[in-house]
């Protein structure tokens, strides 16, 4: 299987509001870096929504180390996603419906094709890929504000 390292980000601009997500994909052949703009979202959809689409990228089974500074991503899929399936998808804190239950279940698919692991980085700190997928996310919410549709980010970097 193949070694990838992701590193992505989401944010949003009035929660909900406009936001977006970014992600970068290392492979010994190639850097991609993604993202995309929503209209109306939430900062906790932009986090899941970066981890799924850039996972969706990987079309054969390999590891993937996927860092994020969101501590609801990396918390979810690390601890608590098992007790949310095993009580019906109700949290046990306070016994209500788990939130953006289907991008969790999207998360749980892709872990079946692949070896995941998530990792936490502190945001908007020294770690140069986190920094770049943050400024993919705010270049995009602001294009974003200035449109009435989607915007989509590629770009494809072979490795030489």
């Amino acid at each position: 299987m193949s070694d990838i390292i992701i590193y992505t980000d989401g944010g949003c601009r009035g929660n909900p509001g406009p936001g977006a997500w970014g992600a970068i994909i290392i492979t010994d052949e190639y850097r991609l870096e993604i993202g995309e703009s929503e209209l109306h979202t939430t900062n906790n959809k932009m986090e899941l929504s970066a981890a799924i689409k850039s996972i969706e990228q990987i079309d054969i089974p390999s590891n993937i180390t996927l860092y994020s500074d969101s501590a609801y991503l990396v918390n979810g899929m690390n601890s608590w996603i098992h007790s949310w399936v095993k009580n019906n998808w109700i949290k046990s804190s306070d016994k209500k419906p788990v939130e953006n239950r289907e991008y969790w279940e999207s998360l749980i698919a892709l872990t079946k094709k692949h070896s995941i692991k998530f990792v936490k980085v502190k945001g908007h700190s020294d770690n140069e890929e986190n920094n770049r997928a943050d400024a993919i996310v705010n270049d995009l919410m602001n294009k974003q504000s200035n449109s009435s549709s989607k915007i989509y980010y590629y770009e494809k970097i072979e490795n030489k």
